[in-house]
């Protein structure tokens, strides 16, 4: 039997700084059977040509370039959209991968007959320095607990699409990978995660992740017109994110201790 194919999703825009960084971390990888879709979302900077020197010399990288900005989550839904492969994973053009990730994940979804799973990764700074802060998956990751908050970090999520299906991104400017995991895992009954650190996320300035108050309107939106909740439902949900925020940074300020 062949090794399955992991397909890698990779939306890029204006990431010329990392990029190559992040790929190289996808090419760095223990395990080697997968494909790397970037989509580049209209980019105004050199991300596509770097992006294209790399390609060049690794047949398993494909480029798709998008006529005009459309947001990470349409870009994310044309790699889906074009992957070949029997899993799908996703890494921003800004993060990063631990070498083992992907086969970590391969045996451990094979051993736990796991058809989503996630791990634990690091916080880096926009240089790459570590920021000393873990953010810890659940070893058991129910629907009804990632209603509460998004605990899937998006850059070690990879779900099994012969299993499951091809489960796309709602089409929404923000938190549409929760919305994703949020799909992914009600129909795959649950989550597993993975507590070694398998992946780093950089923390950018400005970035729109770190707007919290603008956040709460699209997770009213997942809740809404994703999850088709009634208005009721959808803001006893928001009320339990609320204060499922306040038990999520308490838990992580004590990991830092």
């Amino acid at each position: 039997m062949r090794d399955p194919l992991i397909s890698v999703i990779m939306p890029a825009y204006n990431a010329s700084e990392f990029i190559a960084e992040s790929i190289r971390s996808v090419q760095q990888q223990t395990y080697g059977n997968w494909e790397l879709l970037v989509i580049d979302d209209a980019s105004t900077d050199t991300t596509p040509e770097i992006a294209e020197e790399i390609i060049a010399l690794d047949p398993r990288i494909k480029l798709h370039r998008l006529p005009a900005n459309q947001g990470a989550g349409f870009a994310r839904n044309i790699g889906i959209k074009a992957s070949q492969g029997d899993y799908i994973s996703f890494l921003d053009a800004d993060d990063l991968w631990m070498p083992e990730k992907l086969k970590t994940q391969l045996d451990f979804m094979m051993r736990h007959n796991a058809t989503v799973c996630y791990s634990s990764y690091e916080l880096i700074d926009e240089k790459g320095n570590s920021l000393h802060q873990k953010i810890e998956a659940l070893e058991d990751l129910s629907f009804k607990k990632l209603l509460r908050a998004n605990y899937i970090g998006n850059l070690t999520g990879i779900y099994n699409a012969q299993k499951l299906g091809k489960i796309y991104c709602p089409l929404i400017r923000k938190r549409q990978d929760w919305g994703l995991w949020l799909l992914a895992t009600r129909k795959a009954g649950q989550a597993k995660g993975i507590k070694t650190c398998l992946a780093k996320y950089r923390i950018r300035k400005n970035s729109i992740s770190n707007n919290k108050f603008e956040m709460l309107r699209y997770n009213y939106s997942i809740y809404r017109k994703v999850l088709k909740f009634s208005a009721a439902k959808s803001g006893f949900w928001m009320l339990l994110f609320l204060l499922e925020q306040f038990f999520v940074k308490s838990r992580q300020k004590a990991d830092l201790e």
